[in-house]
């Protein structure tokens, strides 16, 4: 059995939207939520894969896809309300989608590049969180969780567009967490180590190595070990955690 698909949550009657989940990590959650009973909306700019990913899904209604540019807060604005006429509500939303950026020295670094890490790690976070938390608020219920990054915690050498991103999503993930603390709204961040996708590969040879002889557990994360932590997260079972980090390093964290 792999692992990180021993437990089944309850999901039945919950509808979730998980951005970048045309592949990867999100694609495991997506995943994992629909076989826990989920409806789920899969948010993804890349159009073609998206399609691709929910015919080989096979979930009928239960799963519906929205192209979506997080980076665009008219291009979330209108993937929120379509899935809302879909699926009828939002009740977990799990911001998953990012991109790494090149590798380089900060001093070096293409500041058109770096500006688009954050804009799209960060400020597309925010926005996906700015355009469903009312929808939460009024139904009374929610749960968000967010994918940050051992790197915003550590700060890895020759990334530091990705580590600043991911440092300003734990940091928005503590705020709103607060916020929405005395509602049955839980926001929470896990940061993993690297794992074996597609945007984590496409960085250089050196910096993968860097990045897994950093990891005490002494291999990647598996996709269904972070999908098993973030769904358990977003189920109703998480009652009372919030405004939190919740370590998928490895043994790397080193707070």
């Amino acid at each position: 059995m792999a692992r990180g698909r021993g437990h089944r949550l309850d999901f039945k009657g919950r509808t979730a939207v998980v951005t970048g989940g045309a592949q990867g990590i999100g694609l495991a959650v997506v995943r994992r939520l629909l076989a826990s009973g989920a409806r789920v909306s899969i948010w993804d700019r890349d159009a073609p894969l998206l399609a691709k990913t929910l015919a080989k899904l096979k979930a009928g209604r239960r799963a519906v896809g929205q192209a979506a540019d997080i980076g665009s807060l008219d291009s979330v604005t209108a993937a929120t309300k379509a899935t809302i006429r879909a699926l009828g509500r939002i009740d977990v939303l799990i911001n998953n989608a990012a991109i790494v950026g090149p590798n380089a020295k900060t001093w070096e670094y293409p500041p058109d590049d770096f500006a688009e890490v954050i804009h799209v790690n960060l400020v597309g976070t925010f926005f996906c969180c700015h355009a469903v938390v009312p929808h939460m608020i009024a139904r009374k219920y929610g749960r968000i969780v967010n994918v940050a990054s051992i790197a915003g915690k550590e700060g890895n050498p020759n990334a530091s567009a990705y580590s600043s991103s991911k440092a300003g999503v734990i940091g928005l993930t503590k705020s709103l967490g607060k916020e929405l603390a005395a509602l049955d709204i839980a926001v929470n961040c896990v940061t993993p180590a690297v794992a074996k996708t597609t945007m984590a590969m496409s960085q250089t040879k050196e910096h993968i190595a860097y990045m897994l002889a950093r990891i005490p557990r002494g291999r990647m994360l598996e996709l269904d070990e972070a999908a098993s932590m973030i769904c358990w997260l977003a189920s109703e079972e998480n009652s009372f955690t919030t405004a939190s980090v919740l370590d998928l390093s490895g043994g790397r964290a080193t707070y």
